[in-house]
């Protein structure tokens, strides 16, 4: 597979890999759905925290995690332990999906995940930075799974996001072509899973779906910098939509002094949605803004570093108005609520 790939175009290569796997993951998800398997694995039943009305099957993970994991050990074998890792938590949260584990069981999960990888492939730094770099990636894990919560949201991310990785792992001045198609292989399988996931939603992620993508976001990130592919800040970037809205949404919590861990809809996402601009119209402006910053990201490679620093900081700036104009119309909405 390898061989015939290296005689294509690298932009046919890619396309190829990313068509077989939306096609190969669309194919599971619609076997799941038509033979009713879907509804036995894990259903969504809402509850006063949800943002759709209908119980849902959550097996995403079921198209997502198999392709991306198999594509990657053929196109990308020394990658193979984000996949290993991205299978082991697969089935860990699935387990959650179907019967519920405690936190702690959980969470030993993602640690033992994220504490092998840069254990077993540690980067040439100090180890508090990669102490450090572990906690963030442990926090990417949980946060993207705190983000899957709207339609077409979280597969959104992965397929602009992974998609991100791939041009920027093709295009640094050290590639990585390995790096490249395991990207593309997450990217295609999540934009299959979309076929099922925009709104109005037939099928959602589940743990199983975005505690892996959270986890292979942060490894194949870590990865990439380890190798020189791309600077430290890049990842973060790429991702940056969903990092922001999450850390401020825990942020806002802790110092209210609430239990950060229990289900709420405090979310930037979830208050568009609850004020009215819906699934659809909140899944475009977040595809809006991930593709902008992921364009900017890689426009930063290669430039010098009080450049790629310097547009890191104006996206913030970006995103922090962002959220102050989202929280402008929530007030606006809760002061028509108390009026009525």
């Amino acid at each position: 597979m390898l061989t015939y790939l290296a005689t294509l175009p690298t932009w046919a290569a890619a396309a190829l890999i990313a068509l077989a796997s939306a096609c190969a993951c669309g194919a599971i998800l619609w076997t799941l759905l038509r033979t009713g398997l879907a509804w036995r694995l894990a259903t969504d039943v809402p509850n006063d925290r949800s943002l759709h009305n209908a119980p849902t099957p959550r097996v995403g993970g079921w198209g997502v995690v198999p392709v991306g994991v198999i594509a990657t050990l053929l196109l990308a074998p020394g990658l193979w332990f984000s996949a290993l890792g991205t299978a082991f938590l697969a089935a860990v949260s699935q387990l959650d999906d179907r019967r519920g584990l405690p936190a702690r069981v959980r969470f030993a999960a993602h640690v033992l995940a994220v504490v092998g990888l840069v254990s077993l492939f540690a980067a040439n730094a100090p180890w508090w930075v990669l102490a450090i770099l572990a906690f963030l990636m442990l926090w990417l894990v949980n946060l993207y799974n705190f983000m899957d919560g709207a339609d077409g949201l979280a597969g959104g991310m992965a397929l602009f996001g992974f998609s991100g990785y791939a041009v920027a792992a093709l295009l640094s001045s050290h590639p990585s072509p390995e790096l490249a198609w395991s990207s593309v292989a997450v990217s295609g399988a999540a934009l299959g899973f979309l076929f099922f996931n925009v709104h109005p939603a037939r099928i959602f992620l589940g743990d199983a779906g975005s505690i892996s993508l959270g986890f292979w976001a942060g490894a194949l990130g870590y990865w990439g910098w380890r190798g020189g592919v791309w600077p430290i800040w890049f990842p973060a970037m790429v991702f940056a939509p969903f990092i922001a809205d999450a850390s401020v949404t825990l942020a806002r919590r802790l110092l209210r002094g609430e239990r950060f861990w229990q289900p709420h809809r405090e979310h930037y996402y979830q208050r568009m949605v609850r004020s009215g601009v819906g699934h659809a119209r909140t899944a475009l402006v977040w595809y809006v803004f991930m593709a902008t910053g992921i364009m900017l990201a890689v426009f930063a490679l290669g430039r010098d570093a009080i450049v790629q620093w310097c547009i890191l900081a104006g996206w913030v700036v970006v995103l922090f108005l962002a959220g102050v104009v989202i929280d402008m119309r929530w007030r606006r909405f809760q002061s028509t609520l108390s009026d009525e």
